[in-house]
Order: structure tokens, then sequence, then C-alpha cells
């Protein structure tokens, strides 16, 4: 079999094979360059020496004993047999069992070196350690006499191994001069996949560094690595996969370890540079030098449009576009801000800029609902000064669909807002001039730019109500330049908020109804749009016939959610923003873009099932109006206290950002947005939490690379290309050098 090399298919990989090769695909590991960076997610040391007679009861240990015998005991239990081993060291006898692990008769016979690591339990001072489900490794007559010490238990001895012959375990046990690579020193814990185990994992990573596939350059200039003092890429593979003999253990742990430092740079360094090339190919300059002055008559539209003043940070905002609109290369920009801001409304001002030089401006929303709710606003304030509003999604009738791509296509309409609708076939603009991506973490890199290439030279405005810690924000939006919205608009109530277990929800009701006696209206939000008997929580429609039959009856209760028609969605929540209802149950579609100055309380049912920062933007659909508003976060039965307690993050605080790193802190970068989630890159070592300084000294480093010229040398090129195969596919880029 040929040397495989980092493209290699993991089939051809010794120890692997068609069907392991399945299980490995499913766990996203396709080449030998993906096999080589699951690295293990943690380390135990059994490297200490430890006699049988120092073993104390409860101790992790390991042991080096000859075998006496090995017998097989049926129990009761049809399908479980006991396996029981006797051997001895040179200081007394050694006892372990293990279930249906029959195969052992093959390995651990009489007269065989075994090392055994596990928990011991010893009956009384001077008796025999008892070893149960203990991981064992035969020695050869090669391997030094090194003995194990503590560890946790492995996940790795829950299942049996297949059967194999003593011949092919010994070899495959083994690393070079017969050192043992599951016992005798820092061992890795690999996560399973599917049938592969740790102990399998080891052997097939062993063969494949032995064999020198992780010996290409990296992607990593050498000054770099020299300047740092980084190991090269082999050696820190080698390093992370089998450290060597006085490594330290805690800097393994914690991911500091010389290898572990040089992958987490290497890998942010490729994703930095793969932002800073889309960065640069994006921003070549407009296409005949095109770009969208503001002049006098555009402004006084603008203060037409928007008779209030705007907050000082709104300004800033508008300003700053309005420069990059009128500058020769296209806007790149991120626009964030907490709920009720004001984004959309820099939006709009902004769209005028490029509607008075003569192209069309687009909204992109990540659902119908939201699409929808930015039309119906968007038309209310531009049809007045005759700007033709269009919405397109997938909810419009055939012949309505027709009419807004012919209008689309024609420059008849002049600000579209829409869906997906928009970057599909059907959707051509005649002179896209300006594109908005809305709440960006629902979408990803490669839709947004699906949008912006429906316009040549086209400007873009990324927005996001969600407060992204600035880590993330490095992580998605790393190619965008960042405005942030720091004040609230004039008007805006402080919000109490409530957080109370399920037996409080009669007091929780009676909120309700006490606001509605005053003739303010209340949002009631479920988790889920049906029942589930797997999970905890009410569906929407059952939760609203009990809620309008219960504890409401008497008042005017609807409900809405993201699958019932777009017709009835319309008309409930009109109804609901004309104050003919004073109850709307609803899922999350009523997240972000509603405004209804109104609605003065937000119930959160099971609230545990949702993140801080997707809370936080639920309590911010009320507080719109003059009154005082309470959001009240109700945790079900079966929420941890740990549950509990993290939701009364948002009783001490309405900070958006202070939530935001919060929850990052709590649940980690891939469960920050929820389910939905799509935006975040897929890093294989490092971790945006864990290694946020990494992530700010890459960017640097990328940065400072490509200002002084380096991607124009060979290795440089090589360096880009490598970019290129990793994250070209993430952020469009051209397949050039």
């Amino acid at each position: 079999m040929p040397k495989p090399g980092p493209e290699t298919e993991v089939r051809f990989v010794r120890g692997v094979g068609e069907r392991r090769a399945k299980t490995l695909a499913e766990a996203g590991i396709h080449r030998v360059s993906d096999l080589l960076l699951r690295l293990p997610f943690r380390y135990e040391d059994r490297s200490a020496e430890r006699p049988a007679e120092a073993i104390r009861d409860g101790e992790a240990a390991s042991v080096e004993v000859v075998v006496e015998s090995l017998s097989v005991r049926p129990t009761r239990r049809r399908n479980l047999k006991i396996v029981e081993l006797r051997a001895r060291d040179r200081t007394g006898p050694v006892r372990a069992t293990w279930f249906n692990r029959q195969h052992l008769r093959h390995l651990l016979t009489p007269g065989k070196r075994v090392i055994l690591f596990g928990a011991a339990k010893v009956a009384y001072p001077g008796a025999a350690p008892e070893f149960s489900n203990p991981k064992y490794e035969v020695v050869t007559d090669s391997r030094p006499p090194t003995l194990a010490a503590p560890a946790a238990a492995d996940p790795e001895a829950e299942t049996a191994e297949p059967q194999e012959s003593a011949e092919s375990a010994e070899s495959a046990e083994s690393g070079p001069a017969g050192a043992s690579l599951h016992v005798g020193r820092i061992v890795p814990i690999y996560e399973r996949a599917g049938e592969i185990h740790p102990r399998q994992f080891r052997r097939i990573l062993h063969d494949l560094i032995e064999s020198g596939a992780g010996n290409d350059p990296g992607g990593l200039p050498e000054e770099l690595v020299a300047r740092r003092g980084l190991p090269s890429r082999s050696e820190a593979l080698r390093e992370v996969h089998f450290p060597a003999d006085g490594a330290s253990l805690d800097a393994l742990l914690r991911r500091r370890s010389p290898g572990h430092r040089r992958l987490i740079i290497e890998e942010f360094f490729s994703f930095a540079l793969g932002l800073a090339l889309r960065r640069r190919e994006d921003r070549t300059g407009r296409p005949g030098g095109g770009s969208f002055p503001a002049n006098d008559a555009i402004r006084d539209l603008a203060k037409q449009v928007i008779p209030f003043r705007l907050t000082a940070s709104q300004r800033e905002a508008l300003r700053t576009m309005a420069q990059e609109f009128a500058g020769p290369q296209p806007m790149r920009r991120l626009l964030q801000g907490d709920v009720g801001s004001g984004k959309t409304i820099v939006a709009v001002v902004a769209a005028l800029i490029v509607i008075g030089n003569g192209a069309q401006a687009a909204l992109m929303a990540p659902t119908e609902v939201l699409a929808e709710q930015h039309f119906s606003t968007i038309r209310r304030l531009l049809e007045p000064h005759r700007i033709r509003v269009a919405l397109l999604t997938a909810g419009l009738s055939a012949s309505d669909r027709r009419a807004t791509l012919t209008a689309l296509e024609s420059g008849w309409a002049q600000f579209v807002v829409g869906t997906h609708s928009l970057i599909q076939d059907g959707a051509r603009f005649r002179n896209l001039g300006f594109a908005v991506v809305d709440e960006q973490h629902r979408f990803g890199v490669e839709q947004r730019q699906l949008l912006v290439e429906r316009g040549a030279g086209c400007d873009l405005l990324v927005m996001t109500a969600t407060p992204i810690p600035r880590t993330l924000t490095m992580a998605l939006h790393g190619d965008l330049d960042l405005s942030e919205l720091t004040e609230m608009p004039p008007g805006r109530q402080p919000i109490r908020t409530l957080v109370r277990p399920l037996s409080a929800l009669p007091e929780v009701h009676d909120l309700v109804l006490e606001e509605a006696r005053r003739g303010r209206q209340t949002f009631y939000v479920c988790p889920f749009i049906e029942d589930s008997e797997a999970v905890d929580g009410s569906g929407v429609e059952r939760r609203f016939r009990e809620l309008a039959d219960g504890p409401f009856r008497g008042l005017r209760v609807d409900f809405v959610h993201g699958r019932i028609p777009r017709a009835r969605r319309e008309r409930v929540m009109a109804a609901f923003a004309a104050g003919d209802l004073e109850v709307l149950v609803a899922t999350t579609v009523i997240e972000v873009g509603v405004d209804i100055p109104n609605a003065t309380v937000m119930v959160v049912e099971h609230a545990e099932r949702f993140g801080l920062a997707q809370l936080h933007q639920l309590r911010g659909r009320v507080g719109r109006g003059a009154h005082p508003s309470t959001a009240a976060l109700v945790f079900g039965s079966q929420a941890t206290e740990m549950a509990a307690a993290r939701l009364r993050v948002l009783e001490e605080t309405t900070d958006g950002f202070r939530i935001a790193e919060a929850d990052l802190a709590q649940r980690g970068p891939g469960d920050f947005f929820g389910a939905r989630q799509h935006g975040l890159p897929p890093f294989r070592v490092a971790d945006l939490v864990r290694d946020a300084e990494f992530l700010r000294e890459a960017r640097r480093e990328a940065r400072d690379f490509l200002d002084r010229g380096g991607d124009r040398s060979e290795e440089g090129q090589e360096i880009l290309a490598r970019v290129r195969r990793t994250w070209g596919d993430r952020f469009g880029l051209t397949t050039g050098g």
C-alpha cells in the first residue's frame, strides 16, 4: 500500500477500511488530514510504576503482571459471562474480571506479561488487589518495564473489542521498540465514533504518524514558527497524539502544550488569511467607478421619511456609511446593536442614498414572518414619498411572485424585502446597489455573498440584534467593518424581569390579567409548535386553547407560528398591532422585528430551553411604549438548578453584551445561536472561547503577512493554496494565486 498523504482518503489507511470509513465520514472525517486533526479530548497519566502490594483500595493504578490462568464463567443471565484472570507480580497476586470479553482467552494466555490499568478494590490490608473491567496491555519482551498510575474511567472500556488473534493484538498494541500505546505513558483519550473506540483510534493514528503522513510543512510561515518558538507541524501532531515522557499533563489538558499552540495558531491563521483574502478580493473597486454620493435632495428626503431625531450612534453609523457609499470600494459593514436600538431605521435611511442615485436596495430576512414585518414597516415609511417597495417570499401566490420578479428585473421595485427567495434563480435585479442582510447568524456566508452578487459592485450591510461577543464577531464577521448602536431611542422603558418556576404560573397569569384590565397587551411564548412526548413543554396551539378556555377566558386571545398560512399570520399580527387582541400566543417568530408599543408583558414558558441571548431578544419586544413592562421567564419542572441559575443572569442585567458573554461561556459557540445557527466556522482544533487570545494574535499575524507581501513568495503561495483548499468554499475565494 502506498504511503498515505494528507489528501489520502481514510478508507485506504491501515486499520480503517470501507466500513470504518463510513463511520468516520459521519463524523466529518474523510481524508488523512481530517483524521490527524481529531485530537484527544483528554489525557490520562498511566506512567508511574505501582507494585501490587502498594495498591490501595479505590485507587486507579497500573500493575505489570504475569498471567497464571484465565477462565470464563457463565451466570444466570443467558447473555452474560464473566472472564476471570489470576496473575501475579513480584510482590503478590492480582485478580481481574471482565464481562463478555471471551476473546481475552486468546490474548491473555498463561505466561504472558500484561499491564492492567483501572480502579482496584482491596478488601483488607494485604489482600490481593482486584480490578473490574481494567484496561490491559500485552507486553512484548523488548518493552521497557514502566508501569502506570491514576486516572478516571475511560469510555474505551465500555464496549468489548472485536476478537483478534494474539499476534495481531500484540503488534498493534505496541509502539516503537515495543513501547505501549495504551498504558505506561500519558495516554490520549479520543471521543468514540460509532463502534471505533479510543484504543482503535490510538492504533490508527500511531501508524499514520509513524508513516510520516503528518510531515507536510503546514500553513504557517517559517518566520512566524521560529519567532514564536513553535514546533514543526509533524512534531506538534506527534506531541498532541502521543506525548513524550516528561510532557506536562496540565498543559495537555488545558490545550496549552507547544503542539496544541502550534495547531491552534495554524488553524486560526489559515482562517484569518481566508477572511483577509475575501476582504481583498471583495473590495477591489466598483465596476466602472460607480458610487452613491448623498446630495441635498436625498438629505431632505431622509428628514421627511424619519421626522424624529436619530441617536448619536445612529447618526455616526450613517455618516460612515455615506462616506463608504461615495468611495471607490464597495461597503462591507456590520451594524450591531441591542434589541430596539434602531438598526432598521439606519438601513432605511442608507437605502435612500442608493435609491436617490437610481439603484435598487434589498433586505433579506431569515423568516417569512420577519420579512413581512420589515415589509410592512418599510412600506409605511417610504410609499408616502413615492418609493416603491416590494415583498418576495416563498409564501407568495404564483401570480404575485411573477409580478414581483418582473418588478425587480424591470427596476420598478426600488426597495425589495424578502427571504432566501431573493437569492434563488428566478430573482434578478435591474441595478441592485445596496444589500442588507438581517440577523446574519441565521444565514451562511455563502448566502450573503449570493445576494451581493445580484448587483455588480453592490454595497453590503449586515445587521444583527443578537449581541455577539467580540470573539464570535471576529469569527463570523471578520471580513466586515463594524458599526455599533450603543444608545436606545428616546421613550424606551426599563423592563422588569422575573424568573419563576412553573408552580408560580398562576402569579404570572394574574399579571397578564391585571395588564389587560389596564388596556395593555401580552406576548406569550411557547418553545414548540407541536406537543412532544419526548420533551417537557407545550405546543403553541394546545397552549392557546388551554389559556383561552382557562385563565384568560374572556380575553381576546389568538396564536401565531411559522407554519400557519401567510394570510392568517398577517391577519393575526395586524389584529395584535391594532390592539384587537390582548394576548398573542406564539413561538419565537415574534423574536425580532415586532414593534407593539402597547405590549407590556412578555411571558416565556420553559425558558430553560432558550439561550440567554435569545431570551434577551424576546424581552426586547416589550418596553417600547410609555408604560413600565415586565418579562416573566418561567422554567419547567424538569429544569436543573443550574438552568434556573443561568436564567437569573437576566434578572441582574439588561446589558446585551454582558448577557451574550455569559451565554457563550455557559453554552459554547456551537450552541450560542441555538439550532438555527449556520454561520460558525467548523474549527477542528481551536475553540473560540478557550482560545480567544490566539484568534486575536492570528488576525494580527495574517494582516502583517499580507502587508509585507508574504503571499508573493513561493512559501506564501503554498500557504495561500492551502487556505483556499481549506476555507475557499466558505469564503467564496477565487482559485487563482
